[in-house]
């Protein structure tokens, strides 16, 4: 059997008027009698009687008309899914990044992005988490891979995987003794503090509502001068596990709360996506991450 005669099949069970069937299908109304008797034929058996002037479909009519409507729909979805694909090959993604997420955890991910799709020019935007929040909102921006403490109510998100919180800090420092570091142990510490950073507001959300009062000497927008103050001595730091890349720094988990954040994908809520959108949302949910599920 084709596509046509399934299609023709349909449009006369809803007329159930060869007449007024074909008119819909565009084609002669022998032509549409020549399809329906032609997939008759196909099946062993008639799909229609006629009873006078009423059209009525036959048992085998049916049985074979939920089938034929899944075959349509499928069909559908099947074209409209290569016209996405047509479409991705020319397309770009604006994807937004905080930057406290650090490259070596979304690597892996963008290995197979570019396999799945060499086409597709993907554009990394990294910045705060509010400020990537603020252009998702603001349509700069397709879709972002964030960690902020609470989603707004106009994103939707999908975990993907969580990382903790370590204290980092230089070779001799105190907290190379111990296994793990309570959080109140900061205090009096001097820290290496970051503009726009939202662990505080992470902390806070763990429950820890005693407060840290370090002595934040040195404040810095760029995590490279975080790290690099750390090694030279000049005070310790809060930082995900996963950002804690140089290989002079020591690290400790932190407790008493022992804090972990949520890196999700986030898109705008009811917003239309394009295709690359798509496509790059699921493969971040199917991704097999390397860091320990939740």
């Amino acid at each position: 059997m084709e596509l046509h005669q399934i299609k023709y099949f349909m449009a006369m069970s809803r007329e159930l008027n060869f007449t007024r069937a074909a008119e819909r299908c565009g084609i002669t109304q022998p032509a549409m009698t020549r399809a329906i008797h032609k997939l008759e034929k196909n099946l062993g058996g008639p799909l229609f009687r006629r009873e006078g002037r009423l059209t009525h479909l036959t048992e085998l009519g049916r049985i074979v008309h939920p089938r034929f409507e899944d075959i349509l729909a499928l069909t559908e979805i099947a074209q409209e899914e290569a016209l996405d694909f047509a479409k991705l090959q020319k397309a770009k993604l604006d994807l937004g990044c905080m930057c406290t997420i650090a490259p070596a955890c979304l690597i892996s991910l963008i290995e197979v992005f570019a396999t799945n799709a060499p086409q597709l020019n993907l554009i990394i935007h990294d910045g705060p988490g509010r400020e990537v929040a603020h252009k998702l909102l603001n349509g700069e921006l397709d879709a972002a891979i964030t960690a902020l403490p609470t989603i707004p109510d106009e994103f939707s998100a999908h975990r993907l995987f969580q990382e903790r919180y370590v204290v980092a800090f230089p070779r001799n420092h105190r907290f190379r003794e111990m296994d793990e570091v309570p959080v109140a142990e900061l205090s009096g510490e001097q820290y290496l503090n970051r503009i726009n950073c939202e662990y505080l507001d992470i902390f806070h959300a763990a429950g820890f509502e005693g407060g840290i009062d370090t002595d934040d000497r040195f404040e810095t927008e760029h995590e490279s001068w975080v790290q690099a103050m750390v090694v030279a001595g000049l005070g310790c730091a809060i930082m995900p596990e996963g950002l804690a890349q140089r290989p002079e720094m020591h690290t400790r988990p932190l407790v008493d709360p022992q804090v972990y954040r949520t890196i999700s994908i986030v898109t705008r809520r009811g917003r239309k996506h394009a295709p690359a959108t798509d496509f790059f949302v699921r493969l971040c949910k199917k991704h097999q991450w390397r860091n320990p599920p939740f």
